[in-house]
């Protein structure tokens, strides 16, 4: 099971630096629709469709139509360092506003369910403010001064991962040294506040690092004292991304998103705390701060 699970975790870091690297923008966007469709094709699951019935390739094939017909439809946009202009920032703040409604569901779960457990046309809304924002904040990311600097995009991008990913890795050995404290045990009782808090005091540290690291560059137009701040709550509103699929996951009986990789369960189960932090961390980046 470990042999599988490293063996799963490299070839996926290669396929994303790969994707990031050596593909353009436009084909770099398509690569980044066939993860959100599969994301749809497991969220379906939450829709009462747990088995490939009509419905569940029906809802996937329409997004993937919807989906890609977009993304060729911006191809030039895209090439030239554009990302949906008329779109970025109205989805961007709906998916912050949905990430509220979500910690309102976390909280109050499993009483919350009575609004929302039976409800298709609803998972279809949570759906599409979780995956596209997150496509959204991906691309907006990346192509950062695209034309005048065609990495400076894609350091910003591997920040907010590798933020995520290491505020992820403390929060994990702090809850399992010190946590006594459940977080959401209703919701995943393997999470501590101890680890929580072990996570956001990672995030700081690597923000503050980050800042004096790359502050010339990427964080020129933003205060240091703001770019700490948001990277935090980058990471907590991470946490809430992970806390909500868990939910929904336990309201709809199953332990992971899909099978799709090896050891380590499906595209959701892989990108959950990134739905929530890309999209928060784009929209008050670029538009706030």
């Amino acid at each position: 099971m470990l042999k599988q699970r490293v063996i799963s975790a490299i070839v996926l870091i290669a396929l994303v630096f790969t994707a990031l690297f050596l593909f353009s923008p436009y084909y770099f966007a398509l690569a980044l629709g066939v993860v959100v469709v599969l994301g749809v094709w497991e969220w379906t699951q939450f829709f009462n469709f747990k088995q490939p019935t009509f419905w569940r390739y029906a809802i996937t094939g329409l997004s993937a139509a919807f989906l890609f017909l977009w993304i060729y439809g911006e191809g030039n946009y895209l090439d030239a360092g554009r990302v949906f202009e008329l779109y970025t920032q109205p989805i961007l703040l709906g998916a912050v506003i949905w990430w509220l409604v979500a910690l309102f569901f976390v909280v109050t779960y499993p009483k919350s369910s009575a609004i929302w457990g039976k409800h298709s046309v609803l998972q279809f809304f949570f759906c599409f403010f979780t995956l596209i924002p997150f496509l959204i904040g991906v691309l907006l990311l990346r192509l950062d001064h695209y034309v005048t600097e065609p990495y400076h995009g894609i350091m910003l991008l591997l920040y907010v991962f590798i933020l995520i990913w290491v505020a992820d890795s403390g929060a994990y050995f702090v809850g399992r040294k010190f946590g006594k404290h459940k977080l959401a045990p209703k919701v995943s009782p393997g999470k501590s506040w101890q680890g929580a808090i072990g996570g956001l005091v990672m995030a700081g540290i690597v923000a503050a690092i980050f800042v004096n690291v790359a502050q010339q560059s990427l964080t020129a137009n933003v205060s240091s004292e703001a770019f700490i701040g948001l990277s935090v709550a980058t990471v907590a509103i991470s946490i809430l991304g992970d806390l909500t699929e868990s939910m929904f996951k336990r309201q709809s009986g199953i332990k992971d998103s899909s099978h799709l990789i090896p050891g380590h369960g499906g595209i959701l189960d892989r990108i959950d705390s990134l739905t929530a932090a890309v999209p928060f961390f784009a929209y008050f980046y670029f538009f706030v701060l």
